[in-house]
């Protein structure tokens, strides 16, 4: 099961004693700031949980798995995130 943005501003709220609508605004807040520095190109890392990168993706050969006709794929910038040490080794035990 996914975890939602509903479920987030919930935790936010009942572990904090947040107010909801301060609680979605702190979630959006956070949200917007990790979407404006990736789309700025720049990379994100946080302590203890792990680092988010933009990757630029160059011009390559791909085919439409309907069709499986060959056609060319653009360049591109992908988000990838590799997780620390410490959270790698929560996930492990």
């Amino acid at each position: 099961m996914a975890l939602t943005k509903n479920q987030i501003v919930d935790s936010i709220q009942d572990s904090l004693g947040f107010p909801r609508n301060r609680s979605v605004q702190l979630t959006e807040t956070l949200l917007e700031l990790i979407k404006k520095t990736l789309e700025s190109g720049e990379d994100i890392m946080i302590s203890g949980f792990g680092k988010f990168c933009v990757k630029e993706k160059n011009k390559r050969r791909g085919r439409n798995p309907a069709t499986g006709e060959d056609m060319m794929l653009d360049e591109r910038k992908v988000v990838t995130f590799t997780c620390s040490g410490k959270l790698r080794d929560r996930i492990n035990r």
